[in-house]
Order: structure tokens, then sequence, then C-alpha cells
């Protein structure tokens, strides 16, 4: 008997997951590296019985992937990049969800004086005098895109850089376990360092200047262009995603007492 109740038990809980919905959506791999997704997938499926299948990529690789209709909704970190997707049609519109900034890591000796620097231009200036070895993600990510905007407001660019400058085309997590081997320069979204372990020798050297806010913005893509795509379940996320209950717990996700985001959704 016991056996044959254990049995039924079994049979209704595969039943019953059976009935979850599911859905696809592209995701940067500064929001997965954070650990944010692990509190919230959990919550929707329980909220929502919607079980959200992540695709972890760079925004660049996130915004290929709605514009092919491989996915039902991306969530990524490039404003730039996200009008254009919206412009060509492959978006239905643009919710911003929550932010946290980018910060300036290196080696705790700091060599090039970035920690004395009184803006991020003048941070990235002192590394390249300095000819400090830098690593960048090089990977079309939301990161290496503002990586790329704050060399270019410094008169500075990134192809014409020496052997200083290691592009490693590689996610949030591999590209900090280059810097943390190599004992280098590097920039990160503040929420992927804090869960970083492998720290090593590196500390958080400059942050704090305006121009490294970082905004994480939701977009479904565009039923009208991939009919497949499922609009009904990323409009359901979208719900959930600015409710009390999603700004609860990403304002409460935090590692030793910091923040990692700040929820900033304005109701509609």
């Amino acid at each position: 008997m016991k056996r044959t109740l254990i049995g039924a038990i079994a049979a209704l809980s595969l039943t019953t997951a059976s009935f979850a919905e599911e859905m696809k959506m592209a995701v940067t791999t500064s929001f997965h590296n954070s650990g944010l997704s692990d509190v919230l997938l959990p919550a929707i499926q329980k909220d929502l019985g919607l079980e959200v299948q992540l695709l972890v990529v760079g925004t660049g690789q996130a915004i290929r992937l709605g514009e092919a209709g491989d996915v039902d909704a991306i969530l990524v970190h490039s404003k730039a990049a996200e009008e254009a997707f919206l412009a060509g049609g492959y978006g239905t519109h643009r919710r911003e969800i929550m932010y946290n900034d980018f910060v300036l890591i290196g080696p705790m000796e700091d060599t090039a004086g970035v920690s004395a620097a009184v803006d991020a231009k003048e941070a990235l200036q002192s590394v390249a005098t300095a000819e400090a070895v830098f690593v960048s993600r090089g990977d079309d990510s939301g990161t290496h895109k503002k990586e790329l905007s704050l060399w270019a407001s410094a008169e500075l660019h990134a192809e014409a850089f020496g052997d200083w400058y290691t592009s490693v085309g590689a996610g949030m997590g591999a590209a900090l376990n280059t810097a943390s081997g190599m004992n280098a320069y590097i920039m990160a979204d503040r929420a992927s360092w804090l869960n970083f372990g492998n720290k090593g020798s590196l500390a958080l050297l400059f942050a704090g200047d305006p121009v490294l806010f970082n905004q994480y913005a939701y977009i479904p893509v565009n039923p009208e262009i991939h009919a497949h795509v499922k609009s009904d379940l990323a409009e359901e996320l979208e719900t959930w995603l600015v409710s009390d209950r999603a700004k609860a717990l990403i304002d409460g996700y935090k590692i030793n007492g910091e923040t990692l985001f700040v929820f900033n959704a304005v109701q509609q």
C-alpha cells in the first residue's frame, strides 16, 4: 500500500509539473552571475506557475536572439541597443525594471592610481597612461558597450591599445576570473563583483560617477514579426516583474549587507 501511495504521489507531481507553462527569456550574464535569477525564478514559478527558461548571453547576443524570434522576451542593459531593437520593430515596448552601477576593479596596490581619479574618464586615462593590464569582456555585451563608450569619452580607442589590453570575448564571471588570474584592471557591474568568489588580490577601486549608472530593461518580442512567440506569457511575466512582490525580492537581495539592484519600475 505504501509503495502504491508513493507512486501515486509521484505521478501526481509529474502531472502537475507538466502543466507548468514555459517561456524563454534572453538575459545578460550579469543578471545571472549576480545570483538574482536564483531568487526570482523560483518565486515566478510559485506565483505564476510559469517556468522561465533563461538563455544567458551578453546584451548584443540577447538582442540578436530576440530579432530571430528565438526567445519570447529579453532583459538587457544597453539603452542605445534596446532603442535600435525597438526601432526595427522587433520589440513591442521597453520597460525599465531595476538598476545598479558599473565599477572599476583592479589590483589592491593600484599602480595606475585609479582610486584617486575624480571621475570615470580620468580613471581610464590613468590605466591607459600606465599601460596597466586591463581585461575587457570583448563580447558585445552591455558591459562591453559601456566600457567602449567610456574609453571614447576619454578620447581613447580600444582598437589602438597595446598588449596591456586583453579582450577575452567572455561573460562577466569568466572575465573577472581572468582579471583575478592576471591581477588586472576590469570594469564590472557591481552585482557581479559582489557575488564573485575568486577576488584574489583585486578590489573595488572606483565607483560613484553618474556616467556609470546601469539600467536594466525588459522588452517582449513583437508577435507581429514572430507570430509564434508567447506574448501572453511575456505580458504575464512583465506584470509580475513590476509588482510589489518583485520589488521586495529585488531590493531585498543583498550580499554581506550590500544591495545589488534597486527596483525602479513604474506602474502603468
